[in-house]
């Protein structure tokens, strides 16, 4: 397979769709990135890219509502999901989340892999654990982060992610497990490099 090394900082806003239907072509890849809705997903997609504001932050947690996404290179597209779980949102708009995130993940071809984020001090939830056995069924690799790794000391650090790793061991499947920290840019390499791994069929 092709090495490559994209430069995620030309990561530019594409557009934003309320469900499938709307999404560009199904071709090239797209890597989504999926989490609870305080996880950290637009603030890791910043430091990704190293922009500020491409992707929205809010102090409210679940105010990503649409599928956005953002083209890295022709082909290559980063993909920020609704957020699942805890928001404080009417019950309707929720299920509606539901519905576009589920109909992403299952109906989009181009679909090369899956970013999840947890909070480090509280990983594995029910949600991201069907998240997990969703993506690994469709056969997709994944790659956990355990985001906001800067509130914890290396020590704890180092042990949540030994016992992450272990735990989604039962998945049998594709699924690195690493610390993340956009504070502190702990595992924006590793991550890149996953993307970079996951994009690179694009170039062959």
């Amino acid at each position: 397979m092709t090495e490559i090394k994209l430069n995620y900082h030309k990561a530019h806003f594409l557009m934003s769709a309320p469900n499938i239907k709307v999404l560009p072509e199904d071709s090239g890849i797209e890597i989504a990135f999926a989490g609870r809705s305080n996880a950290g997903k637009s603030t890791a997609l910043n430091a990704l890219t190293n922009q500020k504001n491409l992707a929205r932050t809010s102090k409210t947690p679940g105010r990503t509502q649409l599928i956005n996404l953002f083209e890295v290179e022709p082909n290559c597209k980063l993909v920020d999901l609704p957020g699942y779980g805890y928001a404080a949102v009417p019950e309707q708009m929720k299920l509606q989340w539901q519905k576009s995130l589920g109909e992403y993940l299952q109906k989009r071809e181009c679909l090369g892999g899956v970013v999840i984020l947890m909070d480090i001090r509280h990983p594995l939830k029910d949600l991201d654990q069907q998240m997990i056995e969703w993506a690994v069924s469709a056969d997709l690799p994944v790659l956990l982060l355990l985001t906001k790794a800067d509130k914890l000391s290396q020590s704890v650090r180092s042990k949540q992610v030994k016992m992450v790793r272990e735990a989604v061991l039962p998945f049998q499947g594709d699924v690195q497990v690493e610390a993340f920290s956009a504070q502190n840019k702990i595992g924006i390499d590793k991550l890149s490099a996953k993307l970079d791994q996951w994009f690179s069929p694009v170039f062959s």
